[in-house]
């Protein structure tokens, strides 16, 4: 399981965990993690839209509670009420995982750094004006390829 959140204004994405099986006590520690003052990815949010998975549980929507942060739930049945993190999980899927095998929970935890650095780093959003989220800085050179996962994420910029 990769529990994924996203910020829907810069559609910045942050794995919050990976477990073969989570449970209730993961996801507490998922939330603590979340709401951390210093570096908690929800800090200075004040929502968080999850859908109706179990694992959400009430000790979980406490300490995000607890944290500044309510918890909406969505629909039953309806994905387009969460649609950007949908996209996302739609663009991992067929840009990354499905083109790979995974060979144990280390090699998805690479896979999934190396999507979420190319996502944030050299992918263009089209909500946003097809800008990129966190662009590198770019140079006066000749136009060079950037390849990720052997080649299976390009991307193309200018060298210094």
């Amino acid at each position: 399981m990769v529990l994924v959140v996203i910020d829907y204004k810069t559609r910045k994405v942050e794995i919050a965990g990976i477990i073969p099986q989570a449970h209730g006590d993961w996801m507490k520690q998922i939330a603590r993690n979340l709401t951390d003052p210093v570096d908690g990815f929800l800090k200075d949010k004040k929502y968080l839209i999850h859908d109706r998975d179990p694992l959400f549980t009430e000790a979980f929507k406490e300490i995000l509670k607890a944290g500044g942060i309510t918890c909406k739930k969505t629909s039953v049945a309806s994905p387009n009420m969460s649609p950007f993190v949908e996209r996302f999980i739609r663009s991992i899927k067929y840009e990354c995982l499905n083109k790979m095998l995974i060979f144990g929970e280390k090699h998805l935890r690479y896979c999934v750094s190396e999507y979420i650095s190319h996502y944030h780093e050299e992918r263009p959003h089209q909500g946003i004006g097809n800008t990129i989220i966190a662009p590198q800085p770019q140079g006066d050179g000749e136009i060079v390829c950037h390849e990720r996962l052997g080649g299976l994420l390009k991307s193309y910029r200018r060298a210094a």
